[in-house]
C-alpha cells in the first residue's frame, strides 16, 4: 500500500468538551489559545517509513529527555486555515501550497519529506471531525498546525531516524486585537532573521526562535512588529517576525521584497501577487532598502505598507520606528489598496466571491 494512502483509524474520545463550554470559548477565541478535542498524529522510522496514522484525543506528547529535537532542532511547521463558508459547508484555502512548503521545508532540514497526498489527508481528517470548533463570529476561523519532530532518543549529530508528524486545531479570531487596523513596526539593525544559505525559506522553529529577541525589543519600543533586514549589509528590507512585505506607490507600482533564500515563501504573498496582477496592476519583487523605504515615506512618494500572512491576512502598517526616529506611512490609517486586496483575497476565502484560481478546497 502506498504510504500517501494510508487510512487513518480513528480513537473515540472519551471526554469531549461540552457544547455549551464550546460555546462560550468561541464567543470570544482570541489566537492560538483554544483549542479543539482531537489531534491527528503520523510516525515514520528509517525501516517502516511512513506509518500508525491516527486521529485521537488531543494529549500531551510523551517525550524522553534525550528526544533529539530537544538538542538539534530537527522541526517544521505550517500554518493554514479552515472557514465555514456563506453556505454553511467548510473549506480550505490552497492547502496543496501548505503540503508542498512542508516538503520542501523537510528536505531544508534533513527530515522525510511527507507525500502532499497524506498531509492533505491529514488536515481534511481533523476538519472533518473538529468542523463544530469553527467560530461563526466574522473572520473566526479554525487555524491548522501540522507540525514534525525528531523523536528518535539519541545523541549525536546526525538526522535523526524517527520522527512524529502531528495535526492540531486551534479556534481563532483577529490575529492583532481591534481587527485590521494600522500596526507600528520597528526595524531591527542589531539582529537578523535568516542569513544566504541558512534556513530562512524553511518554516522551522528556529527562525522564530531567532526573532523572538528583536520581537520583545519592537514591543519594549511600543511596536506591534518586527521587520528584518538582510544580514549582510543591514540594508535591504526583508520581511517581519512573521509575515511579508509590500509596498504601494503613487505610480501604482507595488514592490514587495523578491524570494532569494531568506524569505519565507508564503502563500498569502502568492495570492496577493496573482490577484494584484490580474487586477492589471504592476507588481514587482525586487530588493527596496530601508533608506528608500524611509525617503519615500517621507517624500509622499511611498502610500501604503502592508504585511501579509495566514494569521493576519492583509494587516496595514501605519508607523516605523528605528534607532533614529520613526515616520508614518501616508496618512498612518489603511490605504486603498490595501483594504482592496485583503477584501479581494477574504471574499475568496469565505466562498462569497468568485474562485477563478480553484483556490478554496470544499471539504463538506
Amino acid at each position: 500500500m502506498a504510504q500517501a494512502t494510508l487510512d487513518f483509524s480513528i480513537e473515540p474520545h472519551s471526554n469531549l468538551v461540552a457544547d455549551d463550554v464550546r460555546a462560550s470559548l468561541l464567543a470570544d477565541p482570541g489566537f492560538g489559545r483554544v483549542f479543539t478535542d482531537h489531534m491527528v498524529t503520523i510516525r515514520h522510522s528509517i525501516d517502516k517509513g511512513w506509518h500508525d496514522a491516527k486521529v485521537t484525543a488531543r494529549a500531551p506528547i510523551p517525550m524522553d529527555p534525550a528526544a533529539s529535537v530537544l538538542h538539534y532542532a530537527q522541526e517544521i511547521f505550517e500554518g493554514m486555515k479552515a472557514y465555514r463558508l456563506a453556505d454553511g459547508s467548510t473549506a480550505l484555502f490552497r492547502p496543496e501550497e501548505n503540503a508542498r512548503r512542508f516538503r520542501e521545508s523537510a528536505v531544508r532540514m534533513a527530515m522525510p519529506e511527507l507525500p502532499e497526498d497524506l498531509f492533505l489527508k491529514s488536515v481534511r481528517r481533523i476538519v472533518e471531525i473538529d468542523r463544530d470548533w469553527i467560530p461563526a463570529s466574522e473572520g473566526g476561523a479554525l487555524y491548522l498546525r501540522p507540525f514534525m519532530f525528531a523523536s528518535e532518543v539519541f545523541l549525536g549529530v546526525r538526522p535523526a531516524h524517527e520522527y512524529l508528524y502531528v495535526v492540531i486545531a486551534s479556534s481563532v479570531g483577529a490575529y492583532f486585537k481591534g481587527g485590521a487596523k494600522a500596526i507600528s513596526i520597528w526595524v531591527s539593525q542589531d539582529y537578523s532573521r535568516a542569513a544566504p544559505g541558512g534556513t530562512g525559506a524553511a518554516k522551522c522553529g528556529g527562525n522564530y526562535a531567532a526573532s523572538l529577541v528583536a520581537q520583545a525589543q519592537a514591543t519594549e519600543k511600543g511596536c506591534d512588529q518586527v521587520a528584518f533586514l538582510d544580514a549582510a549589509e543591514r540594508r535591504w528590507v526583508e520581511e517581519l517576525g512573521g509575515m511579508n512585505l509590500f509596498f504601494v506607490f503613487e505610480d501604482g507600482t507595488i514592490v514587495t521584497p523578491p524570494l532569494t533564500g531568506t524569505i519565507l515563501p508564503g502563500i498569502t504573498r502568492d495570492s496577493i501577487l496573482t490577484l494584484a496582477r490580474d487586477q492589471g496592476l504592476d507588481v514587482r519583487e525586487e530588493p527596496y532598502s530601508f533608506e528608500d523605504w524611509r525617503a519615500d515615506a517621507e517624500s509622499g512618494r511611498l502610500l501604503e505598507t502592508f504585511a501579509c500572512g495566514t494569521a493576519a491576512v492583509v494587516t496595514p502598517v501605519g508607523t516605523v520606528r528605528f534607532a533614529g526616529g520613526e515616520f508614518e506611512i501616508g496618512s498612518g490609517q489603511a490605504g486603498q489598496l490595501t483594504e482592496r486586496m485583503r477584501q479581494a483575497l477574504t471574499s475568496i476565502q469565505r466562498g462569497v466571491a468568485p474562485d477563478p484560481y480553484s483556490w478554496v478546497k470544499r471539504l463538506s
